[in-house]
């Protein structure tokens, strides 16, 4: 259960972020949200796929980690073996919050940093520094701060993207059979994947608004990234191999 905080450079100057990536600081996970602004760069890494919150019934894209539940096959003794985390991954233990603004208007809110302080990370004898002597943001913090902005942004296009790749049909499910070496079997399900067919039935002129509005390119992004799999099926045939 989180426990957020406003973050307050005179209650939290002392507190640190311990950025080492592992398992006892929750990156274990199979997969987790990814936005259409940085498929350019997860894509690289791993496949996009895309999946229902639970809660909303809302569907969001997710960049995937591993073919099973609680298991990040990118993690190992030195850290995560990647040349690019998912920013809904390096925001831990922070979000972005929404309190009132007023003087923007009635009923107005602006975001806010938050802080999860029962979250593993979070130090105060080890890590990076929150704030510095004289209790101005540290660099760490900029840069997560910056982060955050990104997500945010993220967020915003998310719902334009996803609201237009289901106008035009252009998610379907799918299940993926998985036999590894070894013989086991893992079957990859509840997940939804572009549907190429009607992607390439789409006009002109359906294909210059995906364009205009800057979600064409992510789009191709998803598909290219579907090459990724072979990679998570190679690395657990490894990991299977001792």
């Amino acid at each position: 259960m989180s426990n957020y905080a406003l973050l307050n450079k005179e209650q939290h100057k002392d507190l640190r972020i311990i950025t080492q990536r592992g398992e006892a600081y929750g990156d274990n996970v199979m997969h987790a949200m990814t936005f259409a602004l940085e498929f350019r760069d997860v894509q690289s890494c791993y496949p996009i796929f895309f999946c229902k919150d639970e809660q909303t019934g809302g569907l969001y894209p997710t960049a995937l980690f591993g073919l099973e539940q609680n298991h990040n096959q990118f993690l190992n003794e030195f850290g995560w073996d990647a040349t690019y985390i998912p920013l809904s991954v390096r925001r831990h233990p922070f979000l972005i919050g929404f309190q009132s603004a007023p003087e923007n208007g009635e009923g107005q809110k602006s975001p806010v940093v938050s802080l999860d302080m029962d979250h593993p990370r979070i130090s105060r004898a080890e890590g990076e520094m929150l704030f510095d002597d004289k209790g101005d943001p540290s660099k760490f913090l900029q840069t997560t701060i910056t982060t955050l902005e990104n997500i945010h942004r993220g967020l915003e296009h998310n719902k334009g993207f996803i609201a237009a790749v289901l106008d035009h049909e252009l998610l379907e499910s799918f299940t993926l059979d998985v036999t590894l070496n070894d013989g086991s079997a893992h079957q990859l399900q509840g997940f939804y994947t572009i549907a190429e067919e009607k992607l390439y039935k789409l006009d002109g002129a359906a294909l210059g608004a995906l364009n205009a509005n800057g979600y064409l390119q992510p789009i191709f992004m998803a598909i290219a990234s579907f090459a990724r799999v072979r990679t998570l099926i190679d690395q657990k045939n490894v990991l299977l191999n001792g």
